[in-house]
């Protein structure tokens, strides 16, 4: 069952999604139709909502209609439509349902396919004392965090089934090997500024790691 919204709802939620897509393709981070976004619309109802997604296939760095449909929980077209939605809407619609979140942002980059491979055995990516820690609202002095890799199935709905027993509360993204990065937020902003604080720190971290050879 598809929540309500309104048609001024979706133009907002389509206009931020642009925007972000447009920023993101310019600095690199969709190769090849690769990444996703999505936008929830409007509150959730329980295990009901609505949310905006990429379609499948696109070239992000060029802006048409026909970038983006809108799914229920069930990620089934709220609105009849040709488009088909991205493979991975299974993985958003978990993130969604598991934390409430209002936005998730997944993108594809050298550093966090990097990162998700140096680390992999330990299964993440550990980072120490780091100013950008701090993007994701964790004020202690020299923190440190280590945020999950998961394995890249080929069946993506057992990536789904995997991510409730490895998020990490405090950690808003998981990072998927040699694929890239998950990252959410309350909104579209804030997802944006922890998916360039994730950036920063796998780059940080490959590249410390290669500077201790």
């Amino acid at each position: 069952m598809t929540v309500p919204y309104t048609l001024e709802a979706k133009q907002t939620v389509i206009s931020e999604l642009t925007a972000i897509k447009t920023n993101l393709a310019a600095r690199g981070w969709f190769p090849a139709t690769s990444g996703n976004l999505s936008l929830r619309v409007g509150e959730m109802r329980g295990e009901q909502f609505t949310f905006a997604i990429t379609s499948s296939g696109r070239d992000k760095s060029v802006n048409t209609p026909e970038d983006f449909l809108l799914v229920d929980e069930q990620m089934k077209p709220s609105e009849p439509t040709n488009l088909k939605p991205s493979a991975e809407t299974i993985i958003h619609r978990e993130i969604y349902r598991l934390t409430g979140c209002g936005a998730i942002f997944h993108v594809h980059t050298v550093p966090n396919n990097l990162a998700s491979e140096l680390f992999w055995e330990r299964g993440n990516v550990p980072i120490d004392g780091v100013e950008l820690i701090k993007a994701f609202n964790i004020w202690e002095e020299d923190a440190q965090i280590e945020i999950p890799i998961l394995p890249n199935y080929a069946d993506i709905p057992r990536i789904a089934d995997l991510i409730k027993s490895r998020m990490v509360p405090r950690i808003p993204g998981i990072l998927l090997r040699k694929h890239g990065i998950y990252a959410w937020g309350a909104n579209a902003f804030e997802a944006k500024r922890h998916l360039e604080a994730f950036e920063y720190l796998f780059d940080y971290a490959v590249k410390l790691h290669m500077m201790r050879l």
